[in-house]
């Protein structure tokens, strides 16, 4: 039976979903292409259909969750808080790309690498639009130093055995992204 267009779509999307969250959770390595479609409810045999490789699935996966990590229209405050908290420090899978994937990254293909790239300069420019224009602070440099605090903080409130401590990272860090962005 043909598959129609609309359903080749969809089949996609519900592939990429599931890509981008095993490997926000487990990593590249730990995920396999059967688990990927196993997950999708779809048969392995069409994947082909879809990717030319795991790797091209790594790079598409990535430039998918990518472009879906966005803090909308928020206030920028409110988006701090919202990232640097608990409950997205506990859901790597939900969470965002770049914490969960930016040390793995080094290992990945050139069009993952890419996809990285503009995932970040995208990110960037919205943090920096989205920073009060008091004209004070160059922001450029706050929105990177802004965001480059953020993922590290996330990846070592990750990192660490000590609820307390990873809870003083967020914590800390908010505060510290607070004082140099008034």
């Amino acid at each position: 039976m043909k598959v129609s267009r609309e359903q080749m779509a969809e089949n996609r999307r519900r592939i990429l979903d599931v890509a981008s969250r095993s490997f926000k959770d487990k990593g590249f390595d730990a995920v396999s292409v059967a688990e990927v479609m196993k997950a999708a409810g779809l048969t392995h045999g069409g994947f082909y259909g879809h990717f030319t490789s795991k790797d091209d699935l790594v790079a598409q996966s990535l430039a998918h969750a990518l472009a879906a990590d966005s803090f909308g229209n928020g206030e920028f405050s409110d988006f701090v808080r919202s990232y640097l908290a608990p409950r997205h420090r506990d859901n790597p899978g939900n969470g965002c790309p770049t914490a969960g994937l930016a040390a793995a990254i080094r290992h990945q293909t050139p069009a993952a690498k890419g996809a990285m790239t503009e995932g970040l300069r995208t990110q960037i420019a919205r943090i920096e639009q989205a920073l009060p224009d008091d004209g004070a602070v160059d922001k450029r440099r706050a929105a990177i130093g802004s965001w480059a605090a953020m993922i590290g903080a996330v990846i070592l409130a990750r990192a660490v055995d000590d609820p307390e401590l990873s809870d003083e990272v967020l914590e800390q860090t908010r505060d510290w992204i607070d004082a140099q962005v008034e």
